[in-house]
């Protein structure tokens, strides 16, 4: 397995209009925020998690994706509890609107008394006096958009966060926002097998000065190497990704041919197969950097080589003309 060292630093990509300088790769926290909660990737130690997120920053990666629903709170928590003692401290990003009820179903609210709840319970969690990013985890309630953006933009001239964005917004939703604040961010799901953004959204992010900070480059670990029908079938009850489409007949089989074929181009480099996926996003000229999760340091290590491995022309058509010949 190839690790990366931080002798050789990475080169920093910056974000949309603000002044924060970004490595291709942050550490996603999403599964660490642990079980029991409506997407859960299943139970988690946390003090695997706390070694996964300082392995990150050993090695390089300078800014950390979380969010308030993540683990209902918990993720948020982990990522402080690992980042004492640290300094410098990594950039810290975190997502509101989705909220949980005591019996923990969820329900989204972009309403100014809700998101200044959040803001708040996310920065005491997070033990922090500003967050660096704070983003609208998902448009709903549609209605809601304008009122939300514009409780954010408070938020910011009131020293509370650095920058804006927003997660999972399409075109229109974005003019929508821009109308009244600049968008600092996007952040979409892109992958070789999630690419719709292509069409009108990373066209429109680019030509609008706006980050993207791409979620599950690999597809939620189905482009890791580490993905088999085993490993499938003995998923717990509670990960999300028992449900999810990718995971499941018909696409599993072409997705793991796909896998044998990242694992070709890797094998040539040194790399694992995650590390040609997250490539393949971020050869787009519109991606700033990619999120990638990782549950313990050993996951972290595999995937660290995404700081500086560059897919080549002749491997990116590779990859997308086996896309072509088998659709999903």
């Amino acid at each position: 397995m190839t690790t990366t060292t931080p002798a050789t630093k990475p080169d920093l990509r910056r974000l949309g209009n603000s002044d924060l300088n970004l490595t291709p790769i942050g550490f996603g926290a999403w599964a660490i925020g642990g079980g029991n909660w409506e997407f859960a990737w299943g139970p988690q130690d946390d003090n695997d998690s706390v070694n996964a997120i300082r392995r990150a920053l050993d090695l390089g990666i300078n800014w950390i994706d979380t969010a308030a629903i993540y683990g209902l709170g918990h993720s948020e928590e982990v990522v402080a509890k690992a980042l004492e003692g640290i300094s410098p401290k990594p950039y810290v990003f975190t997502k509101c609107s989705m909220r949980w009820h005591e019996d923990r179903t969820i329900y989204r609210s972009l309403k100014v008394k809700s998101l200044e709840e959040e803001l708040n319970a996310s920065l005491r969690r997070l033990n922090v006096d500003t967050i660096d990013l704070y983003q609208i985890h998902w448009p709903n309630p549609d209605d809601e958009i304008e009122e939300g953006w514009s409780a954010l933009a408070r938020f910011k001239k009131e020293g509370k966060i650095r920058h804006i964005g927003v997660s999972n917004f399409n075109v229109d939703q974005m003019k929508r926002a821009q109308k009244i604040a600049p968008i600092t961010s996007l952040q979409p799901p892109y992958s070789m097998l999630r690419r719709a953004i292509e069409q009108e959204i990373l066209p429109f992010a680019q030509a609008n000065n706006i980050g993207v900070i791409n979620y599950s480059p690999m597809l939620s670990g189905m482009l890791t190497g580490k993905m088999t029908r085993e490993r499938v079938a003995a998923m717990p009850q509670d990960d999300w990704r028992r449900r999810a489409p990718e995971f499941n007949e018909p696409r599993l089989s072409r997705n793991l041919r796909l896998v044998e074929l990242l694992g070709e181009i890797g094998s040539a480099h040194n790399v694992e197969p995650g590390v040609v996926a997250v490539a393949w996003t971020l050869h787009h000229a519109a991606v700033t950097a990619a999120i990638v999760g990782g549950r313990t340091d050993q996951q972290v290590e595999g995937i660290a080589p995404a700081l500086r491995f560059r897919i080549s022309q002749d491997d990116y058509n590779r990859i997308n003309d086996f896309l072509t010949a088998n659709p999903a």
